[in-house]
């Protein structure tokens, strides 16, 4: 049955990626942040905290539940590509990459609350 697990993180990641792409070729050309990035990270955190909360609670089987946590989710953010963003903006203009930060973690946490909200009502 493990293997189910991998499948399913395998076909969420490269679904996860693809959209990842697909927003960061539309949105980070196109102002002072990079939207795309911002985007997907907020998203992520939300989703994988509603998921977490509501789908782990269900009776899904592993292989979906890690497919659409680690596999979806987990390749939909990207932690690396913030932190390269950060300081090239840092670097820039230490207002506009303060900006980007603050956006990106107090975003961050108020996707995750607003995902674990949702998940508790549905």
């Amino acid at each position: 049955m493990r293997k189910y697990i991998y499948i399913g993180i395998a076909l969420g990641g490269g679904a996860g990626s693809a959209v990842r792409y697909w927003l960061s070729e539309a949105y980070n050309q196109t102002g002072l942040l990079p939207y795309g990035t911002l985007l997907v990270n907020l998203t992520g955190c939300f989703l994988l905290s509603f998921f977490f909360h509501n789908f782990f609670t269900s009776a899904l089987p592993e292989s979906v539940k890690k497919g659409i946590t680690t596999g979806f989710a987990g390749s939909l953010t990207t932690f690396s590509t913030f932190s390269i963003e950060s300081i090239e903006l840092l670097q820039e203009s230490l207002y506009v990459g303060g900006c980007y930060l603050s956006l990106s973690l107090i975003g961050g946490m108020i996707m995750t609350w607003a995902g674990f909200k949702l998940g508790e009502s549905v």
